[in-house]
């Protein structure tokens, strides 16, 4: 079972702390080509990721091939930096029911939906095509706060 989160930062204390054990997942993958690219920034994010949990860094062709290849017994949390790269999956073949959108820092030009997420326009039409795909949207931090379901401007 794949759980796919957007969150500009990517592997950080709230994901190590609450998302990996409220999902149950032994598997982290970072759908990143940038990342995937780059040693030196994938050896400082390993660094916060305890050894027990499988982590890959991938390009979305990578990703497309281990959510073919996958085991539904193995539970696995997607991050993705940004909505586009989410959309960018969908289409790309990933096929996923629900997007939980964790974190999308706030910047010059974005609306502020909710606490943690600020979205531009660009950043809300990629997420409205998905809903509109019958993508369920979840506007959550953590695990335990209340779901946001429809933050969309």
């Amino acid at each position: 079972m794949m759980w796919f989160r957007v969150d500009n930062r990517l592997i950080h204390g709230q994901v190590i702390e609450t998302w990996l054990p409220y999902i149950g997942a032994s598997r982290l993958v970072v759908c990143s080509a940038a990342l995937a690219a780059d040693p030196f920034r994938r050896q400082i994010m390993l660094l916060a990721v305890p050894s027990r949990i499988t982590v890959d860094f991938c390009t979305l062709t990578a990703l497309l091939d281990m959510y073919v290849a996958d085991d539904p017994s193995r539970r696995t949390l997607v991050l993705f930096a940004g909505c586009d790269d989410a959309r960018a999956a969908f289409d790309f073949g990933v096929s996923f029911t629900s997007l939980n959108i964790g974190n999308v820092h706030y910047a010059p030009g974005k609306t502020q939906v909710c606490a943690h997420v600020a979205l531009s326009e660009k950043d809300a039409e990629h997420l409205a095509y998905l809903r509109d795909r019958g993508v369920a949207l979840d506007f959550r931090c953590v695990p335990n706060d209340k779901t946001q379901v429809e933050a969309l401007p």
